[in-house]
């Protein structure tokens, strides 16, 4: 049974230096997503202060208020959000169970894994369409 016929959907994070980038790819993947996707997107953009940067503390309560019991999906911009989230995941106690990082490109990566959320997939699926963004051609 897919996880979306069970109510249940992995959910995606999206880290950025900048809350404002954040937010943006958030409401970008879901408005190309179908716009009423009900899949749980969170930003976790900069600093608590409001600055440029990452916060555990931002992704750690992003990855919570997304997580519905079918995974989450991480995304993250550049060297130090990605090494934030590493060093959460080995913590172990600070994200939700079954959360991973994906290797992906931030805004592609974000469509793919939302729409492909969308459509009831697990989380390696998920996991497998944001990766296939690094394919995509542009010219």
């Amino acid at each position: 049974m897919s996880e979306a016929k069970e109510g249940r959907l992995v959910g995606i994070v999206l880290v950025s230096h900048s809350a404002q980038v954040a937010a943006s790819v958030a409401e970008l993947a879901q408005k190309l997503a179908g716009g009423g996707t009900d899949v749980p997107v969170a930003p976790a953009g900069g600093t608590e202060g409001g600055g440029l940067g990452t916060s555990a503390e931002l992704i750690a309560a992003a990855a919570a208020s997304v997580d519905r019991g079918a995974g989450v999906a991480v995304l993250t911009d550049l060297g130090s959000a990605v090494l934030t989230v590493k060093a959460l995941l080995a913590e172990g106690d600070e994200l939700p169970e079954n959360t991973r990082l994906l290797d992906a490109p931030f805004v592609e990566g974000a469509v793919a894994a939302v729409v492909t959320a969308a459509a009831g997939a697990d989380l390696a699926a998920v996991e497998a369409a944001a990766a296939d963004a690094y394919s995509y051609r542009k010219v």
